[in-house]
């Protein structure tokens, strides 16, 4: 079963008030309840859209898939690229520690990824 995992994005992207967040950038309260409780069926793909935006991120990164009990897909199977891994959001805190000179090295390098800015 496809699910819209957004916890670990509004966690990476440190978003501490998700339904503000998602109603601020135009998707409805009620939609926004549904994708905060992971009780989407169907999703309009301007909203889809929307969340890739101001997310910045990829529709498929949206996506997790969970495999049913009695179902078992292939390993090779693509679906299985969207199984969704631990996630080790450590590294904010880590971020909040490590020495100024390191975290002038790290924006660096992010500054070199990152020629919009």
């Amino acid at each position: 079963m496809l699910i819209f995992n957004l916890k670990t994005i509004f966690a990476a992207r440190q978003i501490d008030k998700p339904y503000s967040f998602l109603v601020k950038i135009g998707i409805a309260p009620h939609t926004a309840t549904r994708l905060i409780n992971e009780n989407v069926r169907v999703m309009r793909l301007d909203h889809i859209e929307l969340l890739c935006k101001n997310l910045h991120c990829e529709p498929n990164e949206l996506l997790t898939y969970k495999q049913d009990k009695n179902e078992v897909l292939p390993q090779n199977h693509p679906l299985n690229n969207l199984v969704q891994q631990p996630q080790d959001n450590q590294w904010q805190e880590t971020l909040k520690t490590i020495p100024l000179k390191q975290l002038k090295e790290i924006a660096a390098i992010i500054n070199q990824t990152n020629p919009e800015k």
